[in-house]
């Protein structure tokens, strides 16, 4: 069993969202990943309804026909991402959460230099949070694995706001197809599905946890 966070990294992450929820514990926060989904006004209102909005990598919001939302109050990333219309879009108005799971392994790629100069990162603790996302994977310590940034993310806000309601929208990882070797966008083309992800054990870790009642996938 693993320990809980240091309290002192929980709770900077808090300090640095809370402003995002409006000065207050979110009671529902939503994850929206990258995945196609059709439109969806009712879906696209309980986004921007969230008391946060939290996007990732390669993502457009709405501008017309309604599906994903609008609002985006929290971007995760990584390194190597593929970047949407919207992904550093009005950066300055967000918080940018750096997820870095491949530096416990190999991976020590800089910072590409071609991203906003003036971007504000604050990186997600390998040791923290993804080795617990992982251990909910019931991914051994010695395997090359580690979770995609989407499955992450969740787990993430639902470590930090325990209590909150969790609703996860454009997830590619629900319901589960064995055998991909890419993962379509809701925005632009397939991006190639890299060796070090587990989608079948992501996708019941999802189920578990939403049948544990915390995390609602929105259809």
């Amino acid at each position: 069993m693993l320990p809980p966070p240091a309290p002192q990294q929980a709770q900077i992450l808090r300090r640095l969202l809370l402003p995002r929820a409006g000065g207050r514990l979110p009671r529902t926060v939503a994850v929206v990943g990258n995945a196609p989904v059709p439109a969806s006004a009712e879906r696209a209102a309980m986004i921007d309804g969230a008391d946060l909005v939290v996007r990732m990598t390669t993502f457009a919001v709405d501008r017309a026909e309604p599906a994903i939302g609008a609002r985006t109050d929290v971007v995760v990333l990584h390194r190597a991402v593929k970047p949407g219309p919207d992904t550093f879009l009005d950066h300055a108005t967000r918080l940018y959460l750096l997820a870095e799971p491949g530096r416990a392994y190999w991976e020590s790629e800089p910072l590409p230099a071609w991203w906003p100069t003036d971007l504000e990162l604050v990186p997600v603790s390998n040791r923290e949070f993804t080795s617990r996302t992982r251990a909910a994977m019931r991914l051994a310590r010695v395997a090359v694995a580690w979770p995609t940034t989407g499955t992450l993310a969740v787990h993430l806000m639902h470590r930090l706001f325990p209590h909150a309601r969790i609703l996860l929208a454009g997830s590619s990882m629900l319901p589960g197809r064995p055998g991909r070797s890419s993962l379509d966008h809701h925005w632009g083309g397939a991006v190639t599905l890299t060796p070090e992800h587990r989608l079948e054990r992501e996708a019941r870790a999802l189920r578990a946890w939403s049948r544990a009642g915390w995390l609602e996938p929105l259809a």
